[in-house]
């Protein structure tokens, strides 16, 4: 197969670029990279980081051990070494900085690790690559959603189409109101199915049926517990967040009435915009302002837009978890835009809508490309979850984003998208 390089990079989580989404020929994963693992780590900065790494490594489902074929095998090797084994998970062994034939014949003394055959790379050369993806996607599931460059139409045809369970993470800093906020949920529901163990250790996918819907939701509230409460565990609970929201269909971002959109509220948004996840900002602890009218929300929700404003679409919704209220609203929200997001346009209403579209506003002269302009010929959609459409053009790079932002809110004008992400893809006739 090909490969497909980093999708998209995770906005804002860390300042060191831990953490990206990403594809391997059919294979999605999230990279996580950690700081080095240490026999003696010394001083504050070294154990959080050691702490990191032990955490990531607790979550991780496959590891690669890096090594260094220029330092040799270290004490610190053989230290992680012995914890990898400990943790019964598939480790596969790098070895780094092969760039010539004899560090090449150098690496066989990394045997002594215990952890198999070393696979010699060069990160930097890009030597080597190949063959260890293969050991590491070896113990993967590939994944058969679409990318882009692999856009069919669909059969709309077909009279049903496997739509499962919605997934719903609940995400957020600590004490906002998670553990409450999943409590009045389930408090609210007749028919908890089960409970499954979820993919980290401190959370709990819980199943549901809400209005005869099956809803999965993706718990967080065990992120950081009291006492954790150093900078580093703070930051590895973004990436635990990081991992729900890209599990999830919808997201919860629950925020605090007193305290709205922080940074960390921003960056969370963002990467399920980039991921075209749905989102659902929560305002809780909204019985601390209910005394103060209708003209409270407006403001509250202005703060949030004018945070978010990349997402205009975005539903909010005003809770009270420990009092139970707005939980109906809440998940009667989260319904209707799993629906738009599930939603499906016959291309004939599509080429409609466009013929509209271009006689309303014919695309913009593109100067730098010799006064051209793109030339749309056809608009079908392509994908749900979230919807997304195919323009099939004359020169995708013609297509100026002042135009793109127009046919997006045509398409939602027109078809009731009103709070979901939509993906508009433009390819070359």
């Amino acid at each position: 197969g090909r490969r497909q390089a980093i999708v998209s990079e995770v906005a804002g989580t860390t300042r060191d670029r831990l953490m990206a989404d990403a594809w391997w020929d059919d294979y999605h994963f999230i990279l996580l990279d950690t700081g080095g693992l240490e026999s003696h780590p010394e001083g504050v900065i070294r154990q959080l980081v050691q702490e990191q790494a032990e955490m990531a490594v607790a979550d991780a489902d496959v590891i690669i051990l890096m090594t260094d074929v220029v330092d040799g095998m270290t004490s610190s090797d053989i230290t992680a070494a012995e914890m990898l084994r400990s943790t019964k998970k598939p480790v596969v062994l790098a070895v780094n900085k092969v760039d010539n034939d004899t560090r090449e014949f150098d690496s066989p003394e990394f045997y002594g690790l215990g952890m198999g055959d070393p696979e010699p790379i060069s990160a930097f050369h890009n030597y080597g690559i190949q063959r260890l993806m293969e050991r590491v996607t070896a113990h993967m599931e590939p994944d058969p959603s679409r990318r882009d460059d692999d856009l069919e139409q669909m059969d709309e045809t077909a009279p049903t189409f496997q739509r499962g369970a919605l997934n719903l993470a609940i995400v957020g800093r600590t004490n906002v109101g998670k553990s409450s906020l999943l409590n009045a949920i389930l408090g609210q529901e007749r028919s908890i199915v089960s409970e499954v163990p979820g993919t980290t250790r401190d959370a709990l996918d819980t199943q549901l049926t809400y209005n005869g819907r099956d809803v999965v939701v993706i718990d967080t509230a065990g992120i950081r517990r009291p006492g954790q409460v150093s900078k580093g565990i703070e930051k590895y609970s973004v990436i635990r967040a990081v991992g729900a929201v890209n599990r999830s269909d919808i997201t919860l971002l629950v925020t605090d009435a007193t305290e709205l959109a922080t940074a960390q509220d921003s960056h969370i948004a963002g990467l399920a915009w980039e991921i075209c996840r749905g989102l659902i900002v929560v305002i809780n602890k909204w019985d601390l302002f209910a005394d103060e009218g209708v003209g409270a929300r407006y403001r509250a929700a202005a703060t949030i837009r004018d945070r978010l404003h990349f997402m205009p679409y975005v539903p909010i919704c005003f809770t009270s978890a420990l009092e139970g209220e707005g939980i109906k609203a809440l998940m009667d929200t989260a319904q209707d835009l799993w629906t738009e997001r599930m939603r499906l346009v016959r291309s004939r209403d599509l080429q409609f809508m466009l013929a509209d579209a271009l006689a309303d506003h014919q695309p913009p002269v593109v100067r730098k490309h010799r006064g051209q302009r793109v030339q749309i010929n056809r608009l079908q959609q392509v994908g749900i979850n979230p919807p997304t459409f195919l323009f099939t053009v004359n020169d995708p790079e013609l297509v100026h984003f002042t135009y793109q932002r127009y046919l997006e809110n045509k398409i939602r004008d027109t078809f009731g998208f009103d709070r979901t992400h939509l993906k508009l893809v433009f390819r070359k006739r």
